[in-house]
């Protein structure tokens, strides 16, 4: 009798630890063993390129991981502010994607793209997407407007000319108003060549609007 009634007792034990305690310590984050061990992120990186305490801590209590570490230590040094680089990492999280945009951050403060514009570009999901093309346009000295409304039409799937196509036409003489227009309409880059043709046989940034009118 004395052995049945131990078996029902481990039984149930079994039991309420499958069903009731297991579940409980998963829910609280609680290690089921002594080989898991959480170690603390280092943020020393996030120290060393110029980042408070107070972001810093506010960074940890989003959970940021290691490498995050690494990608935020990176926007932080090219000049980034606190405040920017913890909108921009809720932005990634906001999508529950991992924070990985530091280089391309740090380009584009490096050819003076404005903080607003490389936040805008992280809510729309394009910080990162061909960045490269994003630092080429501002180089050739086409304003951030611009390089927003290329980056909403490729985030919508839309068409729209490329960062080489507007520079083109800006070199032709062409008003940052027009080049803006024509990216708004969402004028296909297939038609760049009619458009610089156009152009160089004196057409005025009036009568190019009055022609391409866009999709």
């Amino acid at each position: 009798m004395r052995c049945c009634f131990e078996k029902a007792h481990d039984a149930a034990r079994n039991r309420f630890l499958r069903l009731i305690l297991w579940p409980l310590l998963m829910s609280l984050g609680l290690p089921l063993s002594g080989c898991h061990i959480l170690h603390p992120v280092n943020t020393q990186p996030l120290d060393a390129a110029g980042m408070s305490y107070d972001s810093v801590q506010e960074l940890k209590s989003l959970r940021i991981s290691t490498p995050e570490v690494a990608e935020m230590a990176k926007a932080r040094q090219s000049g980034f502010s606190d405040a920017n680089c913890i909108d921009a990492f809720k932005i990634f999280r906001g999508r529950n994607q991992s924070f990985d945009a530091g280089d391309a951050i740090a380009s584009l403060v490096q050819v003076n793209v404005g903080d607003d514009a490389i936040l805008e570009l992280a809510r729309i999901n394009q910080l990162g997407l061909d960045s490269g093309e994003l630092q080429a346009m501002k180089l050739a000295s086409l304003s951030d407007d611009i390089l927003l409304e290329v980056a909403r039409h490729r985030a919508n799937g839309q068409p729209v000319l490329s960062g080489a196509s507007l520079a083109m036409l800006k070199n032709t003489g062409m008003r940052a108003s027009t080049l803006f227009e024509l990216a708004r309409r969402g004028v296909p880059d297939s038609q760049s060549a009619a458009i610089i043709s156009y152009r160089r046989h004196g057409a005025s940034d009036d009568q190019v609007l009055r022609r391409f009118a866009g999709i």
